[in-house]
């Protein structure tokens, strides 16, 4: 009995403290963004998380983009053929890139490089005291700190996502082009024709969400790092974890939304 007492016991500990952790996160993103919304605006660190974040990860999404679409493309003619409907190639490709792969995919990759590194930068700030001493100056670590982080996110992953998806429509026209035998204006035209405005909408929308969860879990983890080198390691690692599951968590909710 005492066993059975003990074992649930540990499971009722776990759901209190992962609502515990819930919580604090919604408490956390609720303060973010009031900062975001309330003066003064610090735009010149806005703009250099929007570099930091949007313009130096450019290359891998779109090399992630530009070989998925190809992959993509291989996968559907294969696929196809079984039917005879190897036609629906451009149209699927440019379907699946701004509908999921591009958002997702483009999401997890930033995550991996975004939310480690705001983790570990804002971790190694709490760890040699330089978030204290910003208070000290009067100066408000949410506003100055999280809040350029997560809007510069939210602003700039969705320009990411519409240049990965290009890229990714891209990869499918090269390989269907050069290696799957389709005409040139005919991969255009199926592609354009069948790629509606909500198509492109819903996706970039995602990818605004994912921008948010992103520099939201690296900020959170990072803000919260326990002490020396193991607490910035853990919160690194914590960042990209929560981060890539609750982007998986959210596309679900999304298209579920939307579609």
């Amino acid at each position: 009995m005492s066993m059975v007492s003990g074992f649930l016991a540990s499971i009722g500990a776990a759901v209190l403290a992962f609502c515990a952790t819930v919580g604090r996160i919604f408490i956390f993103a609720a303060s973010a963004v009031s900062h975001m919304l309330r003066p003064p605006f610090y735009g010149r660190e806005l703009l250099a998380q929007v570099m930091q974040i949007g313009f130096y990860s450019l290359p891998v999404v779109g090399l992630t983009a530009l070989f998925t679409g190809a992959a993509l493309a291989l996968q559907i003619y294969s696929g196809g053929a079984r039917f005879s409907a190897e036609s629906v190639v451009p149209s699927i490709v440019a379907i699946g890139m701004v509908r999921e792969l591009g958002p997702v995919l483009g999401g997890l990759m930033v995550a991996g490089r975004v939310s480690s590194s705001i983790a570990a930068e804002l971790g190694t700030m709490r760890v040699t005291e330089q978030i204290d001493a910003l208070v000290t100056l009067s100066t408000n670590p949410m506003k100055y700190l999280v809040a350029p982080r997560i809007l510069a996110a939210t602003l700039a992953m969705p320009v990411l996502v519409a240049v990965g998806d290009t890229i990714g429509i891209m990869g499918g026209y090269l390989v269907g082009t050069g290696r799957l035998g389709f005409n040139s204006s005919g991969y255009i035209k199926n592609t354009v024709d069948f790629l509606e405005v909500g198509d492109v909408t819903s996706g970039l929308a995602k990818a605004a969400v994912f921008g948010f969860i992103i520099a939201l879990m690296g900020c959170y983890h990072g803000y919260n790092s326990g002490r020396g080198a193991q607490g910035v390691g853990r919160a690194t690692i914590n960042a990209v974890v929560s981060a890539s599951v609750m982007i998986l968590a959210a596309n679900y909710v999304l298209t579920e939304a939307f579609f």
